[in-house]
């Protein structure tokens, strides 16, 4: 995958060296994330609830043509929510009563998008319509459960740094859409709605730890993306 994002920059920059332009800004995106959680019926994982998130940082469009820019950037997100699933009290045969129990987990990520925009011409004066499609590729830098960097297992009684839970790397697919006013010859405000969708398991702890069967966790999270480029 990586060296598909590579090829493909290169074909952008290869593009667009005679007439590239490059603008640079910075956005804050207020966001709404959940984990899509699942499992075999013995455990049910589920997503139980969502919580609001933000994230922030550089954005660079980099122009290969007119309406076409290769957008990437990088961006500090924060991603969650509640995940609930049926678990078993241990009474040393590793067979036990059954309780239901839930956490809520929440992870900062160094987020690299990785996308092209399509831009409109102007619909109204100095105003485009812009459309963005592609990835991110995401890199945990902490994680607590239930606001804690620690979490104690509840069946086992064993204490885990919370970011034992959550596998060192993730990806996600990215689905955007805004529009973009231009206030002068070079700064432009945008604002947008962004979906990110992840496509990595990012659960690094009930299969490999508790030998769970089947289990899977997925990041989501839907934002309002607002920035300014200079």
């Amino acid at each position: 995958m990586k060296k598909i994002f590579l090829a493909a920059f290169a074909l952008a920059a290869t593009v667009g060296t005679a007439s590239a332009q490059v603008e640079i800004g910075l956005k804050v995106s207020p966001t709404i994330t959940s984990l899509r959680a699942e499992s075999t019926s013995k455990n049910g994982f589920a997503s139980d609830g969502s919580q609001l998130g933000f994230s922030g940082g550089l954005v660079v469009d980099y122009f290969f043509g007119e309406n076409y820019a290769f957008s990437t950037g990088l961006e500090l997100a924060g991603k969650g929510g509640t995940v609930r699933y049926t678990d078993f009290y241990n009474n040393g045969n590793g067979v036990g009563n059954a309780f239901q129990t839930s956490y809520k987990m929440s992870t900062q990520y160094l987020q690299l998008p990785l996308s092209v925009k399509l831009f409109t011409n102007e619909i109204a004066p100095a105003t485009r319509l812009y459309f963005q499609v592609g990835g991110s590729l995401n890199v945990p830098i902490g994680t607590r459960i239930n606001s804690s960097k620690f979490y104690t297992d509840p069946a086992t009684g064993t204490e885990n740094k919370a970011g034992d839970y959550v596998y060192f790397f993730d990806a996600d697919a990215l689905l955007g859409a805004g529009a973009e006013y231009a206030l002068g010859s070079s700064t432009k405000l945008f604002a947008g709605l962004g979906y990110h969708r992840g496509l990595v398991d990012i659960d690094h702890y009930f299969e490999s730890k508790r030998n769970f069967t089947d289990v899977t966790i997925k990041n989501s999270s839907f934002g309002l993306d607002l920035g300014i480029k200079f």
